[in-house]
């Protein structure tokens, strides 16, 4: 949500005003004097090479719908990002990874429902049948010279920066 989405006081119920605070415009109440400070949205993303090809999932939802990326997931409150990772793929994908390091962090909103921070985990699977799960329509494993059409310039930037790393 951000500022200009707040119209009233989760405290007080009275309609709220825009004010410069902390350097930015905020929604605050001039009854009991709350500001509205946004959380970012916080996503994690798996990359999972075997044999040099690289785990990936059609999207089902829009924005990109039937373009391709990581499989990937919001962070829920109170999750500890690494075992988000875990449970997105496996929700997204059939198969049961692990954590083998943490491989990227990188900032930037690519649209309005995106996240604002990704963390990027290096994952092996562990066991697991893969298939199609939740907001995946396919899944499976790509050579870097012959990628599908991918949804996000995140995605690029982590294949291209592992890419590099591993030549």
């Amino acid at each position: 949500m951000i500022a200009d989405e707040v119209n009233y006081c989760p405290r007080c119920g009275t309609a709220v005003v825009h004010e410069m605070r902390f350097g930015r415009n905020r929604a605050v109440c001039p009854q009991c004097d709350w500001v509205y400070f946004a959380d970012p949205k916080v996503a994690v993303a798996a990359l999972i090479v075997q044999q040099r090809k690289i785990l990936l999932v059609q999207r089902v939802n829009e924005p990109y719908r039937g373009f391709w990326t990581l499989p990937a997931g919001f962070v829920d409150a109170g999750e500890d990002p690494a075992r988000a990772v875990v449970r997105e793929c496996l929700e997204e994908t059939g198969l049961e990874m692990r954590v083998m390091a943490l491989l990227d962090l990188l900032a930037g909103q690519e649209h309005a429902r995106g996240a604002h921070i990704l963390i990027v985990y290096r994952g092996e699977i562990l066991a697991g049948e893969m298939k199609p799960g939740d907001d995946a329509d396919q899944v499976g494993f790509f050579d870097l010279d012959e990628l599908p059409p991918l949804a996000f310039s995140n995605t690029r930037l982590v294949l291209d920066r592992w890419a590099h790393a591993s030549t």
